[in-house]
C-alpha cells in the first residue's frame, strides 16, 4: 500500500474518530502541548503591559498571562478556537494602540512616556525566533512520526497516522458548541452568553441576543477554515508535518497574534510575525472553504463574495464569514467594525442549524476532495 493510500485512508479514519470520539484528554493533545509552550515562551518575548500617567507614576496593566485562550476551557484550547470576528481584532488594536501612542516604543506606555526605539525591533525578532523554534520541533517531531508509521504495514499505518491526524483538526467539538449555544440562548440571554463564552474570547457580557446568535454563526464559519479545511489542506499537500506546522502556527497567531495589549503584555512586535505566518497559511484555505460554502448559490451571490470579504479587518476569516452570510441570507458582523450582507436580517435561531448542516456539507466535501487527490497521487 502505497504512503498516497495510507494517508487518505488516515483521513477518513480520523474523520470517523473526530465523530465518535471527539477530542482526546488535554494531557495527551499536541494543540495543548503547543499552547503550553508558546504561553512560557510569550512570557519572555512580550513586555508588560505599563502605563506611565504621570512622572513616576508606573502602573502594570493585567496579570503576566500571554493567551487569550487561558482562561477557556481545555478543550477548547484543543481545538484552537479563536474568533477573529467577535474578539479583539487587529484594527481594534491598533485603535488602542494609538489611543496609548504607542508607535516604535519597547513597551506599552501612555502618552507622556518616552519612547524606547530599539526595543521594537528585538521583540519582533525574539518573537520570530521562538515562533520558528517552536515551528521547527513540530514539523519535526511529525516528521519522524509520520516516517516511522510508513515503516509499518498498510493495515496498521493507516489507523496510527489517523490517531495523529485528528487532534489536528476539530470539527466535530464546533459543530457541538455552536448548537449548545443556540440551545442555551434558548433557554435565555444569560445561558446563551455563557456558552458563547467556550467559543469566543471577547466579553461576551455586552452581546444581545441577536449578538450571541451572530458570534456563534461567524465562529463557526472562520474556524470552518482554521479548524477543518486547513489542516487537511496542508495534511494533503505535505502530510503529517504540514498539518502539524499549520496548527502550531494558528495556534500561535490566537495567543500571541494581536498588535497591542493583551492578557497584561505588549504584543505589537512580538507577535506581529505569529500573525502574518498565519496570514500566509491561511490565504488558501480560507477562500477554498469560502468556495465551497457558496456552492450551488446563483452567480449574483458569487459576484457579491469578494466585496463582502474585504470588509472585514482580517485578510483571511471574512471570506468564509461572508460566505457564510451570503447564503443564508443573513447580516453578520461587528458594532463599529463591519458588517457582512447588511441589506439582510439578522439571523434567528432556525439559521444555526442550517449553518451547521452547510457547514457539515464542506466538511465532507474536504474530506472526500482530499481522499480524492491523495488517492490520484497513489495512482501515478
Amino acid at each position: 500500500m502505497s504512503t498516497a493510500t495510507v494517508s487518505a485512508l488516515a483521513i477518513l479514519l480520523a474523520f470517523g474518530l473526530d465523530l465518535w470520539r471527539g477530542e482526546p484528554p488535554a494531557r495527551f493533545h499536541p494543540v495543548v502541548w503547543m499552547g503550553q509552550y508558546l504561553e512560557r515562551a510569550g512570557r519572555l518575548i512580550a513586555p508588560p503591559f505599563i502605563t506611565v500617567r504621570n512622572p513616576g507614576d508606573v502602573h502594570a496593566s493585567g496579570a503576566a498571562s500571554s493567551a487569550d485562550m487561558r482562561d477557556m476551557p481545555d478543550a477548547t484550547v484543543a481545538a484552537g478556537f479563536r474568533s477573529d470576528a467577535v474578539g479583539p481584532t487587529r484594527h481594534e488594536a491598533a485603535r488602542h494602540e494609538a489611543a496609548r501612542h504607542e508607535a516604535d516604543c519597547g513597551g506599552a506606555v501612555a502618552m507622556d512616556a518616552p519612547p524606547v526605539r530599539h526595543s521594537a525591533r528585538r521583540q519582533f525578532l525574539s518573537g520570530m525566533a521562538a515562533w520558528l523554534l517552536g515551528a521547527t520541533v513540530c514539523a519535526l517531531m511529525a516528521t519522524l512520526l509520520q516516517w516511522g508509521i510508513f515503516q509499518l504495514p498498510g493495515w496498521m499505518a493507516a489507523p496510527l497516522l489517523a490517531l495523529c491526524l485528528k487532534p489536528l483538526f476539530a470539527w466535530a467539538m464546533l459543530r457541538d458548541l455552536v448548537a449548545r449555544t443556540e440551545i442555551a440562548l434558548q433557554q435565555g440571554l444569560d445561558a446563551g452568553r455563557s456558552q458563547l463564552a467556550h467559543l469566543v474570547s471577547r466579553n461576551v457580557h455586552e452581546l444581545d441576543a441577536a449578538g450571541v446568535r451572530e458570534s456563534a454563526i461567524e465562529t463557526l464559519a472562520e474556524n470552518l477554515s482554521d479548524s477543518v479545511v486547513a489542516p487537511l489542506f496542508w495534511f494533503v499537500l505535505f502530510g503529517l508535518p504540514g498539518a502539524a506546522l499549520y496548527r502550531f502556527a494558528n495556534t500561535a497567531d490566537a495567543m500571541w497574534g494581536y498588535p497591542g495589549e493583551r492578557g497584561g503584555r505588549w504584543w505589537q512586535w512580538a507577535g506581529k510575525w505569529a500573525a502574518r505566518a498565519d496570514d500566509v497559511l491561511n490565504w488558501l484555505p480560507a477562500r477554498l472553504t469560502a468556495a465551497l460554502l457558496m456552492l450551488g448559490a446563483p452567480a449574483a451571490l458569487w459576484r457579491r463574495l469578494p466585496t463582502e470579504a474585504c470588509r472585514t479587518p482580517s485578510p483571511n476569516s471574512g471570506w468564509p464569514m461572508s460566505a457564510m452570510a451570503l447564503r443564508l441570507g443573513i447580516t453578520l458582523g461587528k458594532p463599529g467594525v463591519y458588517r457582512l450582507n447588511d441589506v439582510a436580517p439578522q439571523p434567528e435561531s432556525a439559521h444555526t442549524p442550517w449553518a451547521i448542516r452547510k457547514a457539515q456539507r464542506v466538511t465532507w466535501i474536504a474530506v472526500l476532495l482530499g481522499m480524492f487527490f491523495l488517492v490520484l497521487q497513489s495512482m501515478r
